[in-house]
């Protein structure tokens, strides 16, 4: 039932495969964790099937857009144009400004996420914090980040 849930999720067998024993040693890892009144284990597994395989597609389709990008010939350094290079470095500042916003927590696991490409799994496992709890800090982070940075810049 795990593998069969996850390679629909996925549409890919040696991921399912992956991610099956993945969830198997997890569930054997976790399973002092349990509890009855939240459901049967049936569920609570499959729940942490589904959880795992949409992670990984979430995360296959987040390389792929970073890949894309990877293949532009202008780097930050060797902006063609001053103007551009000017705007790229306002954009750097901005983030970073944008980053001491964030609660040290948020900023941990979004750069735990992000930098290293990790699923939110992994990245649960890494800082061994409930995936809950580093779903919830990425959302928040982000939506802080987006708030100051579609702000306008201050400066020009």
């Amino acid at each position: 039932m795990v593998f069969t849930v996850i390679a629909r999720i996925t549409n890919n067998r040696e991921t399912a495969e992956e991610l099956t024993l993945d969830v198997f040693h997890d569930v054997w890892r976790r399973a002092s964790t349990y509890d009855a009144a939240g459901g049967s284990v049936v569920g609570w597994i499959m729940n942490q099937a589904r959880s795992r395989a949409i992670d990984r597609v979430r995360f296959d389709q987040r390389k792929k857009r970073v890949n894309q990008h990877a293949d532009d010939p202008l780097p930050v350094a060797a902006a063609r144009d001053p103007h551009e290079a000017c705007d790229l470095k306002d954009q750097g500042r901005r983030l970073r400004q944008a980053l001491m916003l964030l609660r040290p927590e948020e900023r941990q696991v979004i750069e735990t996420a992000f930098f290293s490409e990790l699923t939110y799994d992994e990245v649960a496992a890494r800082l061994d914090q409930p995936l809950g709890t580093v779903k919830t800090r990425v959302r928040s982070g982000l939506m802080k980040l987006r708030q100051a940075l579609a702000e306008p810049a201050k400066e020009r």
